[in-house]
């Protein structure tokens, strides 16, 4: 066996051991999720599938109203990653293309400001004003909050610097005027940051806890993370680990499946950006 031989086996016995050491947490949550209660609890803990795999989701699916707590975070991920990459968008392209007038650096700077200020430093003062618009409770309050996106804005104005003058004075020499140029040039060419981006805030929103848990006071406004939070309140004198696991699963196909259908052009886009 010759010496390459020798380092390309090692290399890819170290990838292969990364990733379970990375997937372990999610390979033993989907074999808790299978097992009994009394099974969760055993010494040694068992790391073959038990019998329960349907009794468990079936209880965790009704116990929470699972397809409530799923339509409710699908509809507020889907449009909060569709409104921010629209506005994103649009903002990049403003700053493109139009953004040279006097005094324009204080508006980029003051959208960069932006990205200091997370959710829980401006939770009080967003209530404050989800309270004035009568928004507590509703999807408004879950979503509108979240569709501004500075990353976003900088991720599409990175890639239309790229974007060759020439093109554009192309497209003005043909009659296009810039709402043409956007939708009809380089939006199609901003397809693999769109996928991205796309991947990047359904994750993001999908995984939301705090703000939901704060600005929603009924079980039919609540979202997933709240939901499997409800499934450690049990009347068990021990956590139910078996059910939570099965929640947890659950929870994460949806992310999941985005992922895998867009995972191409969330690669390509993120390399993309690194490259820039």
């Amino acid at each position: 066996m010759s010496k390459k031989s020798v380092v390309k086996i090692l290399i890819h016995s170290l990838l292969i051991l990364s990733v379970l050491v990375i997937a372990f947490p999610v390979i033993y949550a989907l074999i808790t999720s299978t097992q009994g209660f009394k099974e969760v609890f055993s010494y040694p803990p068992k790391i073959m599938p038990g019998s329960s795999f349907i009794a468990n989701y079936f209880e965790t699916w009704h116990r929470i109203n699972m397809e409530r707590l799923l339509f409710n975070t699908t509809l507020i991920s889907v449009v909060v990653a569709v409104v921010k990459i629209i506005l994103s968008i649009m903002a990049a392209f403003a700053f493109t293309y139009f953004g040279k007038f006097k005094g324009w650096e204080v508006f980029f700077i003051a959208n960069l400001i932006t990205q200091m200020l997370p959710l829980p430093i401006r939770i009080i003062p967003t209530f404050e004003m989800m309270k004035s618009f009568n928004w507590v409770n509703t999807y408004y309050a879950l979503s509108v909050p979240f569709f501004a996106s500075t990353t976003g804005m900088l991720l599409f104005r990175q890639f239309f610097l790229t974007v060759p003058s020439e093109l554009s004075d192309a497209a003005r020499v043909d009659g296009a005027g810039p709402i043409r140029f956007l939708t009809q040039i380089l939006v199609p060419l901003s397809r693999t940051n769109i996928a991205a981006l796309f991947v990047i805030e359904f994750v993001f929103m999908w995984s939301q806890y705090l703000w939901p848990l704060v600005i929603t006071n009924t079980r039919e406004m609540r979202v997933i993370q709240i939901g499997l939070k409800m499934l450690l309140a049990s009347e068990q004198i021990a956590p139910e680990w078996n059910i939570i696991m099965a929640g947890a699963i659950i929870a994460m196909l949806p992310p999941l499946t985005i992922l895998l259908i867009l995972r191409k052009s969330f690669v390509k886009g993120i390399a993309v950006q690194t490259e820039k």
